[in-house]
């Protein structure tokens, strides 16, 4: 009875040991992948965030995840269905653990449902935060300005894009809230058949917000016009060069040093006479 009692005792202690190294193995393994999609889902850099929205190392800093700016965007009264009485659903949603984005900051993806431009721009003036800048919205008038908005740009791929080829298209130029100002036709002649045009869309990028109406009225399969942070759609060319001689050039050019970026190779050692007739015989 002895033995069956001091048994039973050891392998109670032995499921109870067991269970411990299984659930920190659990935990282990859980850390672990749950770190991995951390890192992951604040690498994405093509994220598309609220109107006034900081840089995103700023904002993930700033943002608290409340979900205000979304609760704002989706109750909005031209969201409304006039017909049901209930709200559409909102541009803006929260981050869940499927998606490519830091868990509970708030984005949009402008080819599922783009940002309509609302004139008071109702998600920016609730964040409690500011990691939504509403400073950066506001005109010299002290009125929040939609065309002051900047959360990316509109890229256009030319091969895809059925304008390039001569078909005529200009989705994305009638569904832009700036038309002719953010997106302009650019007319080019057909070389081919010199009788047809070409009526390409170019974006202006200094005026363009990023709303992404125009990737969600784009008629291919895959939208050829679509959103890009801006970060990520423009290069920089360095502050070395000088795109024209205006007032801020010269501001510029006296503020700052101008380091010597000449490029200096065996030929240019030789002057234009030396290199042009090197190898002529004039004897």
């Amino acid at each position: 009875m002895k033995d069956t009692t001091k048994k039973s005792q050891i392998s109670e202690r032995r499921k109870f040991f067991t269970n411990i190294a299984h659930n920190a193995g659990l935990g282990v393994m859980g850390g672990l992948l749950w770190a991995g999609y951390a890192d992951k889902a604040k690498g994405s850099t093509l994220t598309l965030r609220p109107p006034g929205a900081l840089k995103e190392e700023d904002f993930l800093s700033a943002c608290i995840k409340c979900g205000l700016c979304a609760e704002a965007c989706v109750n909005r009264p031209s969201n409304i269905n006039k017909q049901t009485g209930k709200p559409r659903p909102g541009t803006l949603k929260m981050a869940k653990a499927k998606d490519d984005v830091t868990i509970g900051t708030p984005f949009f993806i402008a080819a599922d449902i783009p940002c309509y431009m609302c004139e008071d721009i109702p998600c920016v003036p609730v964040c409690p935060t500011g990691a939504l800048d509403i400073a950066s919205l506001t005109n010299k008038d002290s009125e929040l300005d939609f065309r002051l908005m900047d959360m990316g740009i509109a890229v256009v791929d030319p091969n895809s894009c059925i304008a390039f080829w001569g078909i005529q298209c200009d989705a994305c130029y009638r569904a832009c809230p700036l038309m002719d100002e953010a997106i302009k036709l650019e007319y080019d002649r057909n070389e081919r058949t010199g009788k047809h045009a070409f009526l390409k869309p170019v974006i202006v990028m200094d005026v363009c917000t990023g709303c992404g109406l125009c990737e969600k009225a784009c008629v291919t399969e895959k939208p050829a016009i679509f959103i890009q942070p801006r970060e990520i759609a423009l290069g920089k060319p360095g502050d070395h060069y000088v795109k024209g001689w205006d007032s801020k050039d010269e501001q510029r050019a006296v503020s700052q040093e101008v380091k010597d970026v000449t490029t200096k190779t065996e030929r240019s050692e030789q002057g234009a006479a030396d290199y042009l007739n090197e190898g002529v015989d004039f004897e």
